[in-house]
């Protein structure tokens, strides 16, 4: 059985209409010990605890223990809804009908990251619906906000399953055409939201993904693809994430690489997933969206700088739950979307959102203990 309690989170001023709130949390378990915690300013997710194959209960999704840690200028959207459109939009800008529009530049001080300065994941939602299974957040993003076009009416679900499944749905309409590319920014680590760059680099990981979108020097996508055959981030067999990192270190910083997906549309397939040995936990992704952004997190402070080990670091700290501190290679995001920039790259589908079309963005974590044979699961779940 599942069961929904509410409780509040703190207060803050809403960056839109200048007004004090409380921001609302909900707890949502299950009779498996599984529970997961949402609060609706940036509609984030900011608990998901799940038990290990010895039966111990632990938080594995990074977050903060109060509204003031997400209200952090260094607050990398940890566990938020993203959108009107997440990742880049290069140059700030798009045309649509054959008009240019001007969108927030907040990354680089040229580019749109993460739907801009005030974007979905750092404005109030309303609660629409506390359902028996979870609950669903409602923002009506306005006309002209952060320079798109169009009212948009965004919908996002959060539920759990007895068999310990989060799901997260999310939807939109709006009044005019307008790009609409949503997901969500939770950090994991199976052994631990606090269990750092140890517990992390001992993950292994699959992403049935056969290429990858390549990008520029500022991570702005530049509209081509990179094969992975042959190539050190191909990750369709089961990976080591450490022996990974030190594979492609002399190319990349870490993987912050967008991974094109065996995709049906129509469909929610089995895209990825993610275990941890010493633990035993499991985590399967599926979802029906084509691609897929892997990012463990390298932007993140550099404790071993901070320790002295290194040249120092003047990055400021972040400081997690239970005064915990969140490092370099320490977590990892697996964000499923469309794909990124595709307002300015006209061989990406679309993600121009039209009256009278709603956006569904369907995503399924499943946890568990890991299993060889789970290999050999079905794999799609066509709607």
């Amino acid at each position: 059985m599942v069961t929904v309690t509410e409780d509040t989170f703190g207060t803050t001023i809403n960056p839109l209409t200048k007004k004090e709130v409380t921001i609302r949390r909900f707890t949502i378990s299950n009779d498996r010990r599984m529970s997961m915690q949402v609060i609706n300013f940036g509609a984030t997710i900011t608990s998901l605890k799940v038990p290990d194959s010895h039966g111990m209960v632990d938080d594995i999704t990074l977050g903060f223990d109060n509204i003031e840690g997400y209200l952090t200028e260094n607050n990398p959207y940890i566990g938020c809804t993203v959108g009107r459109v997440c990742s880049r939009v290069g140059n700030g800008n798009f045309t649509l009908d054959g008009k240019k529009y001007e969108v927030t530049k907040n990354f680089l001080g040229k580019h749109m990251l993460h739907g801009g300065t005030h974007g979905f994941s750092k404005v109030i939602w309303e609660v629409d619906q506390i359902r028996p299974d979870g609950v669903s957040f409602k923002f009506v993003s306005p006309d002209g906000h952060e320079g798109f076009p169009g009212e948009v009416v965004a919908i996002a679900t959060y539920t759990i399953t007895e068999d310990n499944c989060m799901r997260f749905c999310l939807e939109a309409n709006t009044t005019k055409p307008t790009p609409v590319n949503m997901t969500n920014h939770a950090y994991f680590n199976l052994a631990g939201h606090n269990a750092g760059k140890q517990g992390m680099t001992e993950h292994i990981v699959k992403i049935k993904a056969d290429c990858i979108t390549d990008m520029d020097e500022d991570t702005v996508p530049n509209g081509e693809f990179i094969k992975l055959d042959n190539h050190p981030l191909d990750l369709r067999k089961l990976t080591n994430v450490g022996t990974g990192l030190r594979n492609i270190s002399k190319i990349a910083k870490g993987y912050d690489h967008n991974y094109v997906l065996k995709y049906t549309p129509g469909c929610i397939e089995k895209q990825a997933k993610a275990f941890h040995p010493p633990s035993g936990r499991c985590m399967e992704i599926s979802s029906n969206q084509p691609c897929m952004h892997f990012y463990t997190a390298h932007n993140m402070p550099d404790l071993e700088k901070k320790k002295g080990k290194k040249k120092k670091s003047n990055q400021p700290m972040i400081i997690g739950k239970g005064h915990s501190l969140y490092e370099k290679h320490g977590s990892f995001c697996m964000e499923t979307h469309w794909y990124p920039d595709a307002v300015n790259h006209e061989n990406f589908p679309s993600v121009i959102l039209t009256p009278g079309e709603t956006y569904q963005h369907v995503c399924i974590f499943r946890f568990g203990v890991y299993d060889p044979n789970c290999e050999k699961h079905r794999d799609v779940v066509c709607d």
